[in-house]
């Protein structure tokens, strides 16, 4: 299915508003939109939306097989704390990793390799039946983000939702204080971005939030945000 102008220009409409887009989304959607969420630092607010805005939504985690125990306990926790009703995880056949990453050390000799089979596989198997999928992505996590736009078209004609694209760092810390969310435990360990435990280290006061994903590798996105 691909999405149609008229509905793309009637989701502009709502494009500073997080809740009604998710919500207009659902409903001129139906079935065909889903959540991608890391729960990971600033997960919580973004959750908070989507269970506003529609907490049947299904919220797809990848379930990677290398996550912190933190995560896993924060992704039970705050599903349950915000009434979202159809997370799901998404990971990869246990036949694949048998094949290519056995000893679960394939992060460390070739991690694009590794983020391949572990998230971007099992996340294009998982949003096939949806052709609008919506993210937590912030143009100030990363100079490579700087240009992220609410409503996203990408080249295969799926459509990315980007409801906090515009927010700052402190607008999502205000905002979760201000509706009591609990941040992920890492975050005060000196995590503001976390994914798969071997590739996340804590970074220092004023580094970009991100530099602490794949720490000294040219690397900067696992993969499930770029063009394949």
């Amino acid at each position: 299915m691909t999405v149609t102008a008229s509905v793309l220009q009637e989701l502009k409409k709502s494009e500073d508003d997080p809740v009604n887009l998710l919500r207009r989304a659902s409903e001129l959607l139906p079935g065909k939109i889903a959540v991608m969420s890391s729960f990971g630092a600033e997960s919580a607010l973004l959750l908070a939306f989507v269970a506003e805005a529609d907490p049947a939504l299904p919220v797809i985690f990848l379930q990677t097989g290398q996550h912190f125990p933190e995560t896993l306990r924060y992704r039970k926790e705050l599903a349950e704390r915000l009434g979202l009703t159809n997370v799901q995880d998404a990971a990869p056949p246990p036949a694949r990793i048998a094949e290519f990453d056995p000893t679960g050390e394939l992060w460390a000799f070739d991690p694009d390799a590794c983020c391949r089979i572990r998230k971007v596989e099992p996340l294009d198997t998982a949003c096939l039946p949806y052709p609008v999928l919506v993210t937590g992505r912030k143009r100030g996590q990363a100079i490579t983000r700087q240009a992220l736009s609410v409503i996203e078209v990408k080249d295969d004609g799926q459509v990315r939702l980007n409801p906090l694209a515009a927010w700052s760092a402190d607008e999502i810390r205000q905002e979760m204080v201000r509706r009591d969310l609990p941040p992920h435990p890492l975050v005060a360990e000196g995590y503001p971005s976390i994914g798969c435990a071997p590739c996340t280290h804590s970074v220092k006061e004023g580094q970009d939030a991100r530099s602490g994903r794949w720490a000294g590798l040219a690397k900067t996105e696992c993969g499930i945000h770029t063009a394949r």
